[in-house]
């Protein structure tokens, strides 16, 4: 009995955390943050970019994400090319626990009173990637070893993922 009771409790855990695994998302953030993209005008050739991830988003999508957006502000703005004036991404991790509840009260997690063993946390991590970019006119980005033509990033990244139904 005790066996089945795990085994259900085992299966209805993995198809709720297959249910919370999503594809990444190329879309703007809501006003309550989520993932997605920002974009914030500096100065007239000047821009702060970023994107965050969710939990599902690889850290190399992230930072394609911040560059395709970086390439379509420069666009936007009638610029050709730009370059990172500085470029980050960060990791935030927090840990998920199938907690069991203490000891001494004689009952395993909630209010049932088998033992699941040992706890243990499992990491979680989510990635924003930020950039300061500089625009740049033809003439300025000949003198510019870094610069990035924005058509080619696109070119190379391929089409955006496509957005949710």
């Amino acid at each position: 009995m005790k066996a089945r009771i795990l085994a259900a409790v085992a299966a209805l855990s993995m198809t709720g955390l297959a249910g919370c695994e999503t594809t990444p998302v190329y879309q703007a953030q809501g006003d309550h943050g989520g993932q997605g993209y920002t974009d914030k005008q500096l100065a007239d050739n000047r821009f702060r970019v970023s994107y965050h991830g969710s939990s599902a988003t690889s850290r190399e999508t992230v930072e394609d994400f911040l560059l395709r957006r970086s390439a379509e502000v420069t666009l936007n703005a009638g610029y050709s090319w730009f370059v990172f004036d500085h470029r980050d991404t960060k990791t935030r991790t927090r840990y998920i626990s199938d907690f069991q509840g203490p000891a001494w009260a004689g009952y395993g997690w909630y209010w049932h009173s088998w033992d699941f063993g040992p706890t243990e946390a499992y990491p979680i991590q989510n990635y924003t990637a930020y950039a300061e970019i500089v625009l740049l006119k033809d003439d300025q980005a000949s003198r510019e070893p870094r610069a990035l033509k924005a058509q080619d990033v696109l070119a190379h990244l391929g089409p955006p993922p496509a957005p949710k139904p």
